[in-house]
């Protein structure tokens, strides 16, 4: 393979939860390991986004959470690590959605308080249809949280896990002592704000039996742990990472990643197990990793990221061969050649234009209109990467222009919008109403802001009484064609012009699909259709 080194030093990951759960905190801790940024609290200051600060971004600010999708990239033990920090806020869940076609492997943070929340089943859902392997962090051990083993059983029960614990907490909250690495065997005690370099509260301890542990956290929680690892590795036995790599297990830490705490032990386990990139399906053949010949797609678009220019990022992950700046390539879609004088990578403290990246990078490309999520960028054979979902949405709203003398920017702005995967635009048959599908509210204080700040338009919202919406196919077109005709009031198309029912109620739904065998009614619809 002419590009193994390079690929084989690659880890590509993303990190996602429920909001509040950590999921920045841990972020911002794994760059610090990385040696990518100096200081505590230079995620959340912004001071290595300063870049990826936009106009709309002052949503992100006044609520305190994040609704992009933030890529940064890092070296560790001679691995070149892309990390993407997902949305934790529901309501931007299909921006995660789509991230998670892009990575190989997914961390997965956990409240040690809350437990799991249904943010965190949906995302599990999502990685459950590619069978991503998942590392599970316990975060939050220094607060009161829930036993142990009971939040073991409710992550297995509630997320269809399997969970194969590699380190085991002493105590919790106020009493939080350390924890204990079972899979090399030291005893780790906690401290307050571990430092990225400290190794003096490591113990290693080559019989769990010695009296030295007595010494180090009592005899009460030392007979308490000797009594817990013993069952953990009577139940585990050894870590398969065969079957990690396969999705059926998954790896567990505890820790605080506030403190720092835990997280050398996760990232070190992490560097050794993680998939490298892996092949993927198209739509003609399985394209290997590899391969010599350079393919990629764009799964996320972010409009003005720099307020200053208003610029369009297409964010694309590379699969196969060498990708290589100012060298044409073939947009499959547009069935056009274009090249890229100043593609970059994300740094962490800067975006840093790049001459050259290999299978596993995530690459940012100057958009002039060209992109939508799911094109395919080879050089020259034309097939698309399958597997990127759109979901259907959960609110539907008609959008209604205020300013008819704007109606042009109006129309630019939402289809750029829609484009970028903020919302979902359908406009119904048999006349013009355009409607936009979203999974939360929050989205729509986005869109209204956005379509104002950057393209002039102001518009409002009219909610719709639609329940969800479902893309139709069938082997007879005459039957799909007369189901759209008599059902004109509930029929739209999707952007690329596909066909959708978008139904009232649940009740209503499920009489259409009894009604009309002959018609598949899809909940997904694959958005290079």
């Amino acid at each position: 393979m002419k590009y193994e080194k390079e690929v084989s030093r690659r880890r590509t990951f993303a990190i996602i939860s429920h909001p509040d759960a950590g999921k920045t905190t841990l972020t911002e801790k794994l760059l610090l390991f990385g040696g990518a940024i100096q200081t505590a609290g230079a995620v959340k200051s912004n001071k290595i986004k300063k870049h990826a600060t936009s106009d709309f971004m002052e949503i992100e600010r006044q609520r305190g959470i994040s609704v992009a999708t933030s890529v940064m990239t890092f070296e560790y033990k001679d691995c070149l690590i892309n990390l993407l920090d997902t949305p934790g806020h529901k309501d931007f869940a299909e921006d995660t959605y789509r991230t998670l076609t892009a990575v190989d492997s997914v961390i997965l943070v956990v409240d040690s308080v809350n437990g799991v929340e249904d943010q965190t089943r949906r995302l599990m859902e999502v990685c459950r249809m590619r069978d991503t392997p998942v590392i599970v962090f316990v975060n939050k051990m220094d607060r009161d949280g829930k036993n142990r083993f009971d939040l073991l059983e409710e992550i297995e029960k509630e997320l269809k896990l399997s969970l194969h614990p590699m380190t085991w907490p002493i105590n919790s909250g106020k009493d939080f002592k350390g924890v204990y690495n079972i899979h090399t065997k030291n005893l780790v005690l906690f401290s307050a704000h571990t430092k990225a370099d400290d190794t003096e509260n490591v113990l290693e301890i080559s019989d769990i039996n010695s009296p030295i542990l007595e010494t180090k956290i009592g005899e009460r929680d030392a007979n308490l742990l000797r009594e817990d690892v013993e069952l953990i590795e009577a139940v585990n036995g050894d870590l398969n990472v065969e079957e990690y790599l396969q999705g059926k297990i998954a790896p567990v830490f505890f820790g605080s990643a506030v403190n720092n705490f835990g997280v050398r032990e996760m990232l070190e386990t992490f560097v050794n197990i993680a998939p490298r990139p892996q092949s993927r399906q198209t739509s003609t053949r399985e394209v290997k990793v590899g391969e010599d010949k350079f393919s990629g797609f764009i799964f996320k678009i972010h409009a003005n990221l720099d307020p200053k220019h208003r610029d369009r990022i297409g964010f694309m992950r590379v699969c196969s061969g060498k990708f290589e700046r100012n060298k044409y390539y073939h947009h499959v879609r547009l069935d056009k050649d274009i090249r890229f004088s100043n593609p970059y990578s994300f740094l962490a403290r800067s975006k840093d234009i790049i001459e050259d990246a290999y299978p596993g990078d995530v690459v940012g490309l100057f958009d002039t209109g060209n992109f939508k999520i799911g094109d395919t960028l080879t050089e020259g054979e034309n097939f698309y990467f399958t597997g990127i979902p759109t979901f259907s949405p959960e609110i539907f709203k008609e959008l209604v222009n205020k300013d008819p003398m704007k109606t042009k920017q109006l129309e630019k702005g939402i289809a750029q919008l829609t484009d970028e995967g903020v919302a979902q635009l359908f406009t119904q048959f048999g006349g013009n109403k355009k409607i936009i599908g979203c999974v939360g509210e929050l989205q729509f204080e986005v869109i209204q802001y956005r379509l104002l700040q950057e393209y002039g338009a102001a518009c409002e919202f009219r909610t719709l009484p639609f329940y969800k919406a479902c893309w139709l196919t069938s082997k007879d077109e005459q039957k799909l064609n007369d189901f759209l005709r008599f059902k004109q009031q509930n029929s739209a198309e999707d952007k690329d012009g596909n066909p959708v029912y978008l139904a009232q109620s649940e009740w209503f739904l499920n009489t259409e699909i009894t009604n009309n065998p002959e018609i598949t009614f899809h909940f997904t619809s694959e958005v290079h259709k």
